[in-house]
């Protein structure tokens, strides 16, 4: 069970230790993996502590279309990490922090038929225009623990790699509905139409909620000064 002060504590003592001292080392990584593709800037505190500042994004797009629907869908990471690092085994270490986690999925349905299915009522092109939705993590800013090798502010040039789990509380939904020009807002049908939106984001809630944990996995390299 991970003591969910943990992460706070580390960085609070980073911020301390950051305050106070001036760096042996100092370095830049750019890396590559599961939270996208960004850069690191890291501090050597004492011989087997290091603090590092990071941030990666990654964007990517997918339209796709079924019999009743055509679908444009967008993966968004964007993350900004405060880790710190401590090597008691050399290049091996332990890692812990927060991460501002904006991490989302954003897709757009546009019915292309009489049978779009929202919340188990079909909707034809006339009433339903297009449902948007976006999934997205509960906690903005999430606890990180993980396993390392290599370390940012070592000198030269080096390859470093993380390995480890962002707690993000679980995945939350959020859906809405355009209603279509046989369906004029304040109509029996779009008011059915908004109350199936409701209905259908619930059900995908349930399905999501559980989704606790984003796993890390980020190799890349280093420019030590």
């Amino acid at each position: 069970m991970i003591n969910k002060n943990l992460a706070t504590v580390a960085i609070a003592i980073a911020a301390a230790t950051l305050c106070g001292s001036s760096f042996a080392d100092v370095g830049i990584g750019a890396r590559a993996g599961t939270t996208g593709a960004g850069l690191d800037l890291g501090f050597s505190l004492v011989p087997t502590l290091a603090a590092r500042l990071g941030y990666s994004e990654f964007s990517l797009d997918r339209n796709f279309s079924s019999s009743d629907a055509s679908y444009k869908g967008t993966l968004k990471l964007s993350n900004f990490s405060a880790l710190l690092d401590w090597s008691p085994l050399g290049p091996l270490r332990l890692s812990a922090g927060l991460v501002a986690d904006n991490n989302k999925v954003n897709i757009t349905a546009t019915p292309q038929s009489g049978n779009f299915s929202l919340n188990g009522t079909n909707y034809d092109t006339t009433q339903l225009g297009s449902v948007t939705g976006t999934v997205k993590p509960k906690n903005s800013v999430a606890q990180y623990l993980g396993v390392g090798y290599g370390n940012v502010s070592g000198l030269g040039i080096n390859f470093y790699a993380d390995f480890g789990a962002m707690f993000q509380g679980g995945a939350k939904s959020s859906l809405s509905a355009n209603c279509g020009p046989a369906a004029p807002a304040g109509s029996a049908t779009c008011n059915q139409i908004q109350s199936n939106v409701a209905g259908e984001q619930n059900s995908i809630n349930n399905k999501v909620s559980g989704f606790k944990v984003w796993p890390v996995a980020n190799i890349g390299l280093t420019v030590g000064f």
